[in-house]
């Protein structure tokens, strides 16, 4: 496997348990700390799981040897990463959002692209 994508997978893994973690364990207190407008906390809880659990195969796409180990891997952050840009830019064309939504929309479109790119690569 090459090391670009490995570097690819260890960073997600960081960057998706992080913010899973605190999602998970204090989704007030975390949106609180980016002045994000208070929601669900129970929905807030159910993205911070399902964040730790893209982090967990994400970390298990960087322990893997081979690339054949990881191909669905890739497809399944692939595709997150590209229906969740969708979806923060339908919303972010009605209105004004803050510096941080667009950092968040930058990240997820940076691992979209990283993500495709190891899918094209192949």
């Amino acid at each position: 496997m090459s090391k670009s994508l490995r570097y690819t997978f260890g960073l997600h893994a960081v960057v998706a348990l992080l913010v899973g973690v605190a999602l998970l364990i204090a989704p007030g207190r975390t949106l609180g700390l980016l002045i994000w407008a208070p929601i669900d906390p129970l929905l807030s809880r159910v993205l911070g799981a399902a964040l730790i659990a893209l982090a967990w195969s994400s970390y298990r796409g960087f322990r893997a040897a081979e690339r054949g180990q990881v191909a669905v891997l890739i497809e399944l952050q692939a595709l997150f990463c590209i229906l969740t840009c969708a979806g923060m830019a339908w919303h972010m064309l009605s209105w004004n959002w803050p510096w941080y939504v667009w950092t968040m929309l930058g990240v997820f479109a940076a691992f979209a692209i990283a993500w495709v790119w190891a899918l094209v690569k192949k």
